[in-house]
């Protein structure tokens, strides 16, 4: 056997030891150390990324669902931050078992994006003065901040809380990066995760443009709760008001 068929013998074996025999003239004790090692990095890897998951499948769930993307996901990144995006899609495409909750696929993004904003090379350009009239003034949403719709209120989520449907309405969450480099998630309402993505697919419009709808008129009830909301959007670094000439 030539060594590079040695080693995906080896790796097989790593992966699945149930089903993949391990490769003749490997002495079984090390072998045994060798897939404790990587199945064990890998199960702390991940648990790390997803600890609301983990803890809710409990410690055989969890290293059976480990076990399962290990032995039949291929890696397509040799970057270890990278492994928890690839699980988290892995389950999405994948789906739930009978074993596992029906929110897990959505869990698992919902704690994945902390990582992702936390890691983020973005930077958000600087934003002009906070406006008088916040919804007369331009708008941009800032890259570090994903606005995010959910079937199940996945932050609430969790041990003591695991819903067996799905509410009728869903879950609006806007997840953002402020200036002390910290991530910080904020629920919205429909109407604002509808102005958030019409601004994220035309940036520079006002909130008035974007929303654009009679409630928003000046001096209404509509306006003074949109005027509020964007205010605080602003504040919080989830929006900001592009400087002249410049865009996102």
């Amino acid at each position: 056997m030539d060594l590079g068929t040695q080693q995906r013998a080896f790796a097989a074996h790593l992966r699945d030891p149930e089903h993949v025999p391990a490769p003749a003239g490997v002495e079984p004790r090390r072998m045994a150390v060798y897939r404790e090692l990587f199945f064990n990095n890998l199960v702390d890897l991940l648990g790390g990324t997803f600890p609301v998951l983990s803890r809710i499948l409990g410690d055989r769930g969890w290293r059976a669902l480990v076990r399962d993307f290990y032995a039949h996901h291929h890696a397509h990144t040799p970057y270890f931050l990278e492994l928890p995006r690839e699980f988290m899609e892995w389950l999405q495409a994948r789906g739930p078992t009978q074993d596992e909750p029906a929110f897990a696929a959505e869990l698992a993004h919902y704690e994945w994006v902390e990582l992702a904003l936390a890691i983020s090379e973005e930077s958000s350009p600087p934003s002009a003065a906070a406006p008088a009239d916040p919804l007369s003034a331009p708008l941009a949403v800032s890259p570090l901040a994903w606005p995010l719709a959910y079937r199940w209120p996945v932050h609430r989520i969790g041990p003591d809380h695991q819903p067996a449907e799905a509410p009728a309405a869903p879950t609006f969450l806007v997840v953002y990066r402020n200036g002390a480099d910290q991530v910080q998630f904020l629920e919205i309402g429909a109407e604002t995760a509808r102005l958030l993505d019409a601004l994220e697919r035309g940036p520079g419009q006002t909130a008035r443009e974007a929303l654009a709808e009679p409630a928003a008129a000046a001096g209404s009830a509509g306006a003074r709760g949109a005027a509020r909301a964007v205010s605080e959007l602003l504040a919080r670094g989830v929006l900001r008001v592009p400087e002249p000439g410049a865009m996102r």
